[in-house]
């Protein structure tokens, strides 16, 4: 189908070479945004943990105990706000990486597909956004009550058991839980971009709609810890979320063309 006069590609014509040089600068852009928002991050890493641990403290302390994390080896900890930094720094630098990507992608793109693809551009990180704060305001409190109540008191002659959880494993476990929830919160934005493509539509989302919803909970069982709570938790908002991806199928996807 011919394309109006007006969509055009916003571009000029430009040598493999020159192509590769854009991209060298872009990365650059990327590269060291990410790590001057490293190093900051790293001088923060103590107050970014105790944000992340904060979950855990309050589930402690509602249960009369010192809140208390050890490290097993004597590179651990240094290890950990390694990490720490990493995450936080990708966290903030990913606006600039997107940005530099959209940069070096849009010149070839026509105006048409720009405006297509900017509205999930906006959307995606708010997204992400949520999917991280349901995991940390939501299913870290349950979650860490429901692991902690495994402990046992000595009494008598019997067993003592107690958790003395490692720096490096909490951080892993909630850095897993956070990117789990905040990527499976894309489902609407994939699901759309699909449905604006004419990959798939609305009708036949809803068609499969029982089969998503058994395919939810097994991805929860795959990406959540093992417990009910925490399953349940991403389940029930990823089928939320492919309700809301029907919807927004059916209004992005291209109307057929009238008689």
């Amino acid at each position: 189908m011919p394309r109006d006069e007006n969509d055009q590609i916003d571009d000029k014509p430009m040598p493999l070479l020159d192509h590769l040089l854009e991209l060298r600068r872009r990365l650059m852009w990327t590269l060291a945004t990410f790590f001057v928002a490293f190093l900051i991050s790293y001088h923060f890493s103590a107050a970014i943990y105790d944000f992340l641990a904060q979950p855990l403290v309050e589930v402690l302390r509602a249960k009369g105990q010192q809140p208390r994390l050890i490290y097993t080896a004597l590179y651990e900890a240094f290890f950990t706000d390694v990490k720490v930094a990493v995450f936080a720094g990708a966290f903030v630098s990913f606006p600039v990486a997107a940005t530099q990507l959209w940069l070096f992608i849009a010149p070839g793109l026509y105006r048409s597909e720009k405006r297509a693809i900017m509205p999930f551009l906006i959307v995606s990180p708010v997204l992400f956004l949520m999917g991280a704060a349901l995991a940390y305001y939501v299913i870290f409190p349950f979650a860490w009550k429901f692991f902690l109540s495994f402990e046992t008191l000595p009494s008598g002659h019997g067993l003592q058991i107690e958790a003395l959880p490692t720096v490096s494993h909490y951080l892993g476990i909630v850095m897993k839980l956070i990117f789990a929830f905040g990527i499976t919160f894309q489902l609407p934005v994939l699901l759309s971009l699909c449905a604006r493509v004419g990959l798939i539509s609305a009708r036949q989302l809803a068609s499969k709609r029982r089969y998503a919803y058994v395919g939810m909970f097994v991805i929860a069982a795959i990406l959540a810890p093992p417990d009910v709570f925490t399953q349940t938790g991403l389940a029930l908002p990823l089928i939320l979320l492919y309700e809301i991806s029907i919807l927004a199928a059916r209004w992005v996807e291209p109307k057929p063309p009238a008689d």
